[in-house]
């Protein structure tokens, strides 16, 4: 109240509260302020009554009409429509993978017709399962026994990326809402797939045509040391997980991934660790010869991303020693020893590194810990991969720090597809465009084109919502959406400019 406002008036007989509207014995009382307003405020609103009520009314109707539209979907916007065209015509260069051969198609499940991939081979195939239970095919290999069971898995799911992830496949591979489908559209879907998979021209049609891939990097986490490019949009990858943990040949279960059976193929030596090393060496030779283009590792999933330097002397002490011998601590420091030995290799042979961050182990999977070692290895280029999910931020800060690291958004989208379109917008206020990368991750035809889907409408819904916010002009974000989904992998990866095969 000022001092030039008359003072409060109080109005008998209204009572506000519960009940008999008494305090301590007396009756409440409205207090009526007069509120001066400018003549035509007080005909608008025709406050006769009670002023204060209808003011607030009036101005919160007057917010509503002023407020922006942040609520709007922003894919039903032309600039949207506009960028997500132009992204969907690029030829993307898919930069992680794990698509096997035709014939060794992981996810096959007996049928009363034999061997198929089936709509269950597609769910198992995804990463659903990694957090929502998936009905077991059944023991008859029945398709309907099977739905009977699984129709009702995803009740929990529907908002999961893990699910919505593969909606595109279903939607536009084959004509089915996912979210709706009924019994007779199962089936239906069912017969397709088991058809579409009768011989792998499914492949080339969905990977190059659909999804509009041209080249796509492969891990061979099954076969690390086998480099045959099973497609002609295939590039293959020397995944190191393996040969970082070789103190003894006991530490491999798997021939393919051997350095010591490598060795025995090859005549070479494994007495001492320099042996080792050199066997090594020749390894990522062979990888080289063999246009392996990048290496990658996994080792995220198995312990921390801690890596210390490790003397070599420290590691020769530790070499040799077998699994019921060797503590912890030794074959930890052994494996810090191989990593910074692979950091220098990857400079050495000019192949990029690739290194799994975020989920996976989570209690040591932060790609913070790794800072240490980026920066002793300024000449190796280091790609972290997945965004560092859950910490976007932190991969975002690493690669604004250090020029050798470039930010690999691959499976992002399918982890948190709200967090995937927050990491472009933000990494891209810290990173220059031309150092982030994107990648599918997944094994089967409708996995990649989902994955290549979804990820081409997140980064559009990024750099349109830049774009609407005046934080970009449209130009340069369809050049970022070109540089995101093909230019900075060919850069970043020079020999897959040879290997492009469209137009020629």
């Amino acid at each position: 109240m000022t001092p030039s406002s008359p003072p409060c008036a109080e109005t008998p007989g209204k009572r506000y509260g519960m009940g008999s509207g008494k305090r301590s014995g007396r009756l409440l009382r409205r207090r009526t302020c007069p509120l001066r307003l400018p003549p035509s405020t007080t005909r608008v609103i025709g406050m006769h009554c009670d002023p204060p009520r209808a003011l607030v009314l009036s101005l919160l109707a007057g917010l509503a009409l002023l407020a922006p539209t942040s609520a709007e979907d922003i894919k039903q916007t032309p600039v949207y429509t506009r960028i997500k065209a132009a992204i969907d015509r690029v030829p993307a260069i898919d930069t992680h993978e794990h698509l096997r051969a035709y014939d060794r198609l992981p996810t096959r499940v007996s049928t009363p017709h034999g061997a198929a991939m089936t709509l269950y081979s597609i769910w198992s195939g995804s990463y659903f399962p990694w957090i929502n239970p998936l009905s077991p095919w059944p023991a008859n290999g029945d398709f309907n026994t099977w739905w009977q069971d699984a129709q009702h898995n995803f009740d929990n799911a529907r908002a999961t990326s893990f699910y919505r992830s593969m909606l595109p496949a279903f939607a536009d591979l084959y004509g089915v809402d996912f979210d709706t489908i009924t019994d007779e559209q199962a089936v239906a879907l069912n017969a397709r797939i088991v058809e579409n998979y009768r011989n792998d021209q499914w492949l080339h049609e969905v990977v190059v045509e659909k999804a509009n891939i041209e080249l796509m990097l492969i891990d061979k986490y099954w076969n690390r040391l086998n480099f045959d490019r099973e497609y002609r949009f295939t590039a293959p990858v020397l995944n190191v997980t393996e040969l970082m943990r070789g103190s003894h040949p006991d530490r491999f279960t798997s021939d393919n991934d051997s350095p010591y059976v490598f060795a025995r193929q090859h005549n070479l030596p494994t007495t001492t660790l320099n042996d080792y090393l050199a066997v090594i060496d020749t390894i990522f030779t062979t990888a080289v010869r063999a246009d392996a283009v990048c290496l990658k590792s996994t080792q995220a999933y198995q312990r921390s991303l801690t890596y210390e330097p490790v003397s070599q002397t420290r590691a020769e002490a530790i070499y040799g020693k077998a699994a019921d011998v060797i503590t912890a601590a030794e074959q930890r420091d052994f494996e810090d020893f191989m990593f910074w030995h692979v950091c220098k290799l990857s400079e050495k042979h000019n192949l990029p590194f690739q290194i799994h961050t975020g989920q996976a182990r989570v209690q040591g999977s932060n790609p913070l810990l790794l800072v240490n070692a980026i920066a002793a290895h300024p000449n190796t280029r280091f790609i972290l991969f997945h965004g560092g999910y859950p910490w976007i931020g932190e991969t975002g800060v690493i690669a604004m720090r250090h020029r050798n690291v470039w930010i690999d958004s691959c499976w992002l989208p399918t982890l948190s597809y709200t967090m995937a379109k927050r990491a472009y917008q933000e990494w891209l206020e810290a990173v220059p465009s031309n150092r982030i990368l994107w990648g599918a991750d997944t094994v089967h035809a409708e996995g990649i084109y989902a994955m290549t889907a979804f990820t081409r409408r997140c980064l559009a819904e990024a750099l349109a919502e830049k774009v609407i916010r005046k934080e970009l002009r449209e130009p340069h974000a369809l050049r970022i959406g070109r540089q995101v989904m093909r230019d900075n992998a060919l850069q970043l990866f020079p020999k897959l400019n040879r290997m492009l095969w469209r137009n020629k």
